[in-house]
């Protein structure tokens, strides 16, 4: 790519575009993801038990291509373009006019503006692509586990991965506050699980979120892992609450804590451990 090509892409309108392309796919990765997995786990099970299975269809990222769940229709490249195919085709299927969820624009628009913002917050410079693989990830994450209350090892890992290898070349933050936020990331949801599970015999969370925080503390410092786990906190109870009186939460279920993690971690991201600090009074 030339260096007048790369300036194009790296203005806001650039990765805005980038961005709602990107978004087409992680509503493929949070729709399929999970299937795989399940299907892994079935034929592991089989394997380790000695038994047949009948396992789900084969599927992965790529093929087989985009259809309609409810007919089977063959989702057309015109018919797959971000945001415009869902408008012309007026939220439903071409062929069965059966309802198609308004959660996939809306993914690919917020990928969009998400990706936009990345370059009003970080100017022209290729470390901004760092960046949104990381909001890219939080993404998918987050529709994952809302939707399933997973948060695939597939994802968190690498994430965790990339920011560690993202400090070590220098593109984020110094090494060792990459390090120790991942270190007191992991450790700080851990100690808090097997306090709830020792004090109630119950599990409140999934060691999804603890390798999710771990990531976070890897991309953002050790010292954004308190204004986090506050904000998702906070957010998390005021939706959890909101559901529950609107009769949104059935009984036994709960509301993922990932997707507020997530979020959580945005907003860090945008607005900076200054401004942080001086929202939580320790500027």
């Amino acid at each position: 790519m030339s260096a007048d090509a790369l300036g194009v892409l790296l203005t806001p309108w650039g990765l805005g575009l980038l961005g709602l392309c990107v978004g087409s796919f992680l509503n493929v990765v949070a729709h399929r993801l999970p299937r795989m997995m399940e299907r892994a786990w079935r034929l592991e099970a089989a394997e380790l038990l000695n038994v047949s299975a009948e396992a789900p269809i084969d599927v992965g990222l790529a093929k087989p291509a985009s259809r309609c769940p409810a007919c089977g229709h063959t989702i057309r490249w015109f018919e797959n373009i971000p945001v415009l195919s869902w408008i012309a085709l007026r939220g439903r299927c071409s062929a069965c006019k059966t309802p198609i969820s308004p959660r996939y624009p809306l993914v690919e628009m917020a990928t969009g503006l998400l990706f936009a913002a990345l370059a009003w917050r970080f100017g022209a410079q290729p470390v901004v692509l760092a960046w949104c693989g990381f909001v890219a990830t939080l993404v998918a994450l987050a529709a994952i586990d809302w939707d399933t209350t997973l948060l695939p090892d597939s994802l968190t890992q690498p994430l965790l991965w990339a920011g560690l290898i993202a400090a070590s070349l220098g593109w984020t933050l110094p090494l060792s506050a990459a390090l120790w936020g991942a270190v007191l990331g992991y450790l700080a949801l851990w100690s808090v699980y097997w306090l709830f599970k020792l004090t109630t015999g119950k599990e409140g969370m999934g060691a999804g979120d603890f390798k999710l925080l771990a990531a976070l503390g890897a991309w953002l410092g050790a010292s954004m892992l308190l204004p986090i786990v506050l904000g998702a906190s906070l957010i998390g109870a005021a939706v959890g609450i909101a559901m529950k009186l609107s009769g949104g939460l059935r009984e036994g279920r709960y509301v993922p804590f990932g997707p507020f993690l997530a979020g959580a971690g945005m907003v860090v991201l945008f607005a900076g451990p200054e401004r942080v600090m001086g929202w939580l009074g320790w500027a």
